[in-house]
């Protein structure tokens, strides 16, 4: 029998609604100061889908862009895997509604749950699926949010965070040497209730009641999701070098679950990660939950961060609480019969990273 394939990251496509949501006027409905919001967590601005615009309507177009920097046509995706907190409704998975907006009609579809860890939990399935033999050779991995339905514009703990946006990542077969090295996830169930969307399930289903009491909206425990956050995250960066026999001068890139541009920073410094090798774009979107890792790889792609053998280290966390994390290598590798196309393009937005 043929080695299994090595199974990497072969194009990327992003996807923000037009709308900006400014600090100014975040600000205004949480009864903060905007420069509050800039001191306590580096956003800068973040993007809200407009009215009729659904999860599935960001991560179509996120993995159409994807599919013409591959080079591949729909048909020629075996899996779509999407992560999401924010579905378009509880049933069917939104990655159904995607595949038949993008016209996959060849690919297996259906949706991950692991919060902000979800793009690196759906990575993993897909991953592993593609190296399983079964005959799919081209995935589509994708993860979006559309939180500002569920955020409280009052509530300045989760308002000043929470944006929507997309982005997704095409995984199929690269050289020897390059793509994800092995993905290890973790879980802990006791620490369920520090972030969630409490009513609209089979626990607390939607009634007057839970309307009224605003349960349908993001809660956060703050501290504690702070607290988590910095105590995995050395434990997850630690835990992907031990595995890849790697030392952290040996990684060119972190891309990390974006909680808020200031935490992100204060963990790495902790870990000891050089400032200049962590890409931050929370300033520029906001928490966009399983969008983060994926729009992260994007950008620094657009930003010619990314060569063939960057060491790319890849660490996520979330609600749940999960975590996980690889070294991915990169490659410039095309798939076969892939025709020609350019770099997939990130939007820029005003502002400096900080």
């Amino acid at each position: 029998m043929s080695p299994a394939p090595s199974i990497g990251v072969l194009a990327t496509g992003t996807c923000l609604p037009e709308r900006i949501l400014t600090n100014d006027e975040v600000a205004e409905a949480a009864g903060v100061d905007p420069g509050w919001i800039v001191r306590r967590t580096g956003v800068l601005r973040r993007h809200v889908a407009e009215p009729g615009q659904a999860a599935s309507d960001l991560a179509a177009e996120a993995v159409r862009k994807a599919l013409t920097a591959a080079g591949l046509p729909a048909s020629a995706l075996g899996l779509l895997v999407l992560a999401t907190s924010t579905p378009d409704e509880l049933g069917p998975s939104t990655a159904c509604r995607v595949q038949a907006l993008v016209g996959a009609d060849r690919a297996v579809a259906f949706d991950v749950a692991a919060a902000c860890s979800g793009w690196l939990f759906a990575a993993r399935v897909a991953h592993d699926w593609l190296r399983s033999g079964s005959g799919e050779r081209y995935a589509a991995v994708v993860g979006v949010e559309v939180y500002s339905r569920f955020v409280d514009p009052a509530d300045r703990a989760t308002a000043v965070l929470f944006a929507d946006g997309a982005a997704a990542t095409i995984l199929g077969p690269v050289p020897g040497g390059t793509g994800f090295a092995p993905i290890r996830l973790g879980s802990d169930g006791t620490g369920a209730g520090d972030v969630l969307i409490p009513a609209g399930g089979s626990r607390l289903p939607a009634s007057p009641q839970t309307l009224a009491a605003g349960r349908h909206k993001v809660y956060m425990d703050g501290k504690a999701v702070r607290d988590f956050i910095l105590r995995i995250f050395p434990e997850v960066l630690g835990d992907a070098l031990d595995r890849s026999g790697l030392r952290l001068t040996d990684v060119d890139l972190l891309v990390s679950h974006q909680p808020n541009p200031l935490l992100l920073r204060r963990a790495a410094v902790d870990a000891g990660v050089p400032e200049d090798r962590v890409v931050i774009v929370g300033h520029e979107v906001g928490n966009i939950g399983a969008a983060s890792i994926p729009y992260a790889l994007a950008t620094a792609d657009r930003d010619g961060r990314l060569r063939t053998g960057s060491r790319v280290l890849v660490t996520a966390f979330g609600a749940g609480l999960t975590w996980g994390s690889t070294v991915l290598t990169w490659t410039r590798a095309r798939p076969q019969g892939a025709l020609a196309a350019p770099r997939t393009e990130v939007p820029r937005t005003e502002g400096a990273p900080l």
